[in-house]
């Protein structure tokens, strides 16, 4: 299977930031990947999820918390392992949109979210 993502079907969420979903079927179960920008000097609300996810950092730098622990930098290169039920939150620290993907196992359905 192949797949082509469409980078103008971008939304926004009640979570402060921008998703384009990038593979997120029922085809496929156990995993899903999204495209995230949060816009400088926004923090995502705080919230978990039902499944284990990965974010990997493409562009901007930011500061990133999982389960109310102390904020750790991240920036392009770098992965975030969020376990399933974690809180978690990310800021963008500079002047330009930060921008990661969100890789979910299994995938991403919107009954698995949870604000914290």
């Amino acid at each position: 299977m192949y797949f082509k993502t469409d980078l103008k079907k971008e939304f926004y969420t009640e979570e402060k930031c921008h998703i384009t979903e990038m593979l997120n079927t029922p085809e496929i179960e156990n995993v899903s990947v999204s495209r995230a920008r949060v816009e400088p000097g926004v923090t995502t609300q705080n919230h978990a999820l039902h499944f284990d996810e990965i974010y990997y950092i493409l562009e901007g730098r930011g500061e990133m918390q999982i389960d109310n622990g102390e904020l750790k930098k991240i920036g392009p290169g770098e992965l975030a392992f969020i376990k399933r039920g974690s809180s978690q939150r990310i800021t963008n620290t500079e002047e330009t949109d930060l921008i990661f993907l969100c890789i979910c196992t299994p995938r991403f359905k919107p009954e698995g979210y949870q604000e914290v």
